[in-house]
């Protein structure tokens, strides 16, 4: 259509239409090539030469001020370590003295508390009016007794509270049949391999006072005995929340009668605690291949008795080590490596802005991911014990045990497009993931992260439950970006999973029109993944609870054209749209947008021509903000690949558009 309106003339390479008029279609179509041209190049220069790309995952301050604790109860203090470490905390305070879980959020309780502890136990004198400024906050945020059950765990290690303040977790949780309501396969993933470590400290409670006398003694505004409160049962209240109250305090019961010997069931709880543990440091860059639960092992083995130069307890370090980044006069550490992810969305990103399937860049990247498919039956099989072949992918380089539904979704959808020297293996490959990522459809239709039908609301009542994390519900985001996989490969909705999927989605759509995003933040996450997905499946875009789901996209769009939402849109749906644009969310709503096949939308338009506009020279895009979610309230993570990838499979669609093509096609 464009080509019978206009011409390109070889003597300028300027775009203009018969008369000499500029052509606005075709100058903004030659601002996207010349975008995507810079793009393709800054991300396949970014590529490692085993062939994958891996992006910083960049986080709070919490993870460095966890370490900073954890080595003065371990009697292991590297000064040199520390003193970067100080520093980097004090490049993450607020000037208002606390710290935030996320950028230009306000302070949070538990965070500003951690990093005013780890600067006590570095040696920073309390006078110093920096820390004057974070007695001050954390005093105003409700002080020691507001923090969460984890965070309180760490003191109790230090002597800071007492055992009876942090919530038992029993590890004859363990023992505990899949015949029981509530057993151990009913938690999320990652909070299992968080609790057993913790349940096994739980049980020794190593407690190793501070030499230096540091203690928390400010931070209790109207004294400790609001500890006792946080935990103390109310009579006459028959709630979940108070009846789990009642049974802490068994278990508190049943903890001391263990100490003394005589708990019938803890020395098996306890050694199968340590097995499961050990079981899956196998195959995995420590357990889960995730901070929280790899410091916890660590701790874990050293209450066990593993002496320090262990093997176990050398490799637990080693892990945790391998996490951290360090400049001249700081250190800072991310939460786990994301290689599998960042990879399949740059290949994904680079085949669908016109980089060939040969490209050896391409070729090697799709060989690296079908190298870590995981054939191995993991955890998964006891919420999911269908008779299927194993496969799925994880996030990170080795993980085993966990593979996950959303990163085996983003990994196929790469490699359905590269044919590679090996046709034949790719096919069974993605075959193979397929069968498997399906079998783990929920009950009403959608999927989640990692488990199937993980919904059991009555663990959210349990007292250690405060992370926010204790369940893995299905999602609108992962279910449309499953829904988008299958609609390539030529799903209809004449498929009963296809049809239960449709349902789920509508279903969670919010009033307004947007849909939650449990994994990225966050309506406008949602609610493109949703347009994009239908758009895969063929679904009459022109339908109306669809048609409200693209206006709100364009009725939360900024006035420099972008599009930015920050985390506390977790906190109140209010915020939900609001926040500085930024170039990963510009990228997803105008992705959004186009699902509904019209590049003369001027909401669109405006999108694009704030993406090329802020694009660097060096074909990068700047970012600032948090745009991925861990746990919602809770741990937010600023996935660096996201600034440069997003912004090109943007661009690549509207220009798909333009040219009348439609997205997600091989090329």
């Amino acid at each position: 259509m464009l080509g019978s309106m206009s011409v390109m003339p070889a003597s300028t390479g300027k775009p203009v239409a018969f008369g000499g008029t500029p052509d606005p279609a075709l100058r903004t179509l030659s601002r996207c090539d010349e975008a995507i041209t810079r793009s393709q190049s800054f991300l396949l220069a970014e590529q490692k030469p085993e062939g994958y790309w891996v992006g910083e995952l960049m986080v709070d301050a919490t993870l460095v001020a966890d370490m900073v604790a954890f080595y003065h109860w371990w009697g292991k203090v590297d000064t040199e370590w520390q003193r970067k470490a100080v520093n980097h905390l004090f490049q993450m305070q607020l000037l208002e003295g606390g710290w935030n879980i996320y950028p230009h959020g306000p302070a949070e309780v538990n965070a500003t508390i951690k990093c005013y502890l780890a600067l006590k136990l570095a040696g920073v004198p309390v006078t110093d009016p920096r820390m004057l400024r974070a007695r001050e906050v954390a005093q105003s945020l409700g002080g020691v007794p507001r923090m969460n059950t984890f965070s309180k765990l760490y003191l109790a290690l230090i002597g800071l509270v007492g055992w009876n303040h942090v919530p038992t977790i029993p590890c004859e949780v363990l023992l505990i049949g899949k015949w029981f309501h509530v057993n151990f396969w009913e938690m999320s993933n990652w909070s299992r391999a968080m609790l057993i470590p913790l349940a096994i400290i739980n049980h020794y409670r190593p407690t190793r006072s501070l030499k230096t006398g540091v203690n928390l003694d400010e931070l209790f505004p109207n004294g400790k005995w609001e500890l006792d409160e946080t935990l103390r049962p109310r009579y006459f209240d028959f709630s979940l929340r108070n009846i789990f109250l009642w049974l802490d305090k068994l278990h508190k019961l049943a903890e001391w009668v263990s100490r003394h010997g005589m708990h019938p069931f803890r020395h098996t709880a306890l050694k199968r605690a340590e097995v499961w543990m050990l079981e899956r440091f196998e195959g995995s860059d420590g357990l889960a291949a995730i901070f929280p639960a790899m410091l916890n092992a660590l701790i874990a083995l050293i209450a066990l008795g593993y002496p320090d130069d262990h093997p176990q307890v050398l490799r637990a370090h080693h892990e945790l080590k391998k996490l951290e980044h360090y400049t001249r006069d700081t250190v800072r550490i991310e939460p786990c490596f994301s290689p599998v992810w960042d990879t399949a969305i740059v290949e994904m990103c680079l085949r669908e802005s016109g980089v060939p399937a040969d490209h050896p860049k391409i070729v090697k990247a799709a060989n690296w991911l079908m190298t870590k498919e995981i054939r191995f039956r993991g955890d998964w099989i006891h919420k999911n014990p269908a008779d299927v072949e194993p496969s799925g992918w994880v996030f990170e380089y080795d993980n085993q045990w966990n593979p996950d539904v959303d990163d085996t979704a983003m990994v196929l959808l790469a490699l359905r497009q590269v044919p590679t020297e090996d046709v034949k293996r790719r096919d069974e490959c993605i075959q193979r993931g397929l069968k498997w990522m399906m079998t783990f459809q929920c009950k009403d239709g959608g999927w989640a992260a990692f488990d199937k039908d993980c919904t059991k609301s009555i663990l959210e009542k349990v007292p250690f439950a405060d992370h926010n994390a204790m369940l893995d519900p299905e999602c609108a985001d992962i279910t449309a970006r499953i829904l988008e996989l299958l609609g390539y490969e030529g799903y209809t909705l004449d498929e009963p999973q296809v049809r239960a999927a449709v349902r789920y989605v509508q279903k969670e759509q919010e009033a307004d029109g947007s849909w939650y995003g449990r994994w990225g933040v966050n309506y406008i996450y949602g609610t493109w993944q949703v347009l994009r997905g239908m758009r895969a499946m063929k679904i009459d875009m022109n339908q109306p609870w669809i048609q409200k789901g693209a206006q709100w996209l364009r009725s939360v769009q900024r006035p420099d054209g972008g599009w930015g939402e920050r985390c506390n849109t977790y906190d109140d749906p209010v915020f939900k749209g609001q926040g500085p644009s930024t170039a990963s969310q510009t990228a997803w709503a105008v992705m959004g947008l186009c699902a509904l096949d019209n590049p003369q939308d001027p909401v669109l338009q405006q999108g694009i021509h704030y993406l090329i506009r802020t694009q660097n020279q060096d074909g990068s895009w700047t970012e600032d903000e948090i745009t991925g979610t861990g746990f919602p309230q809770v741990f937010y993570l600023k996935y660096d690949m996201y600034r440069n990838a997003w912004p090109l499979l943007a661009l690549a669609t509207y220009r798909r558009l333009l040219r009348g093509q439609s997205a997600g096609q091989v090329l």
